[in-house]
């Protein structure tokens, strides 16, 4: 009678770690950033400059400017209604 050896794998075993994506004290909601004032001025600026001095220079990238802008500026829109309100301290 031959006796039977167990096969044994040629790739070595490893278990990968789980990765969770988020940890338990980490709330699942998303929550609006607020931004600078800074940041506001710079969407507005930067969508002039590239209307007024871009754009008639070079339509593509004076119209792929304008987006970039326009989205910074709807992005600080949404920062000024939804951000939390810092409280005052001391009063």
């Amino acid at each position: 009678m031959a006796k039977h050896k167990a096969k044994k794998s040629h790739s070595p075993s490893r278990k990968s770690p789980k990765i969770s994506s988020t940890s338990s004290t980490e709330s699942k909601t998303w929550h609006a950033v607020p931004l600078k004032s800074s940041f506001m001025l710079t969407a507005m600026l930067g969508f002039l400059i590239s209307a007024y001095w871009v754009y008639p220079q070079s339509i593509r990238y004076g119209f792929s400017f304008m987006i970039v802008f326009a989205a910074m500026f709807i992005a600080s829109l949404i920062s000024m209604s939804k951000a939390p309100i810092m409280g005052k301290r001391g009063m």
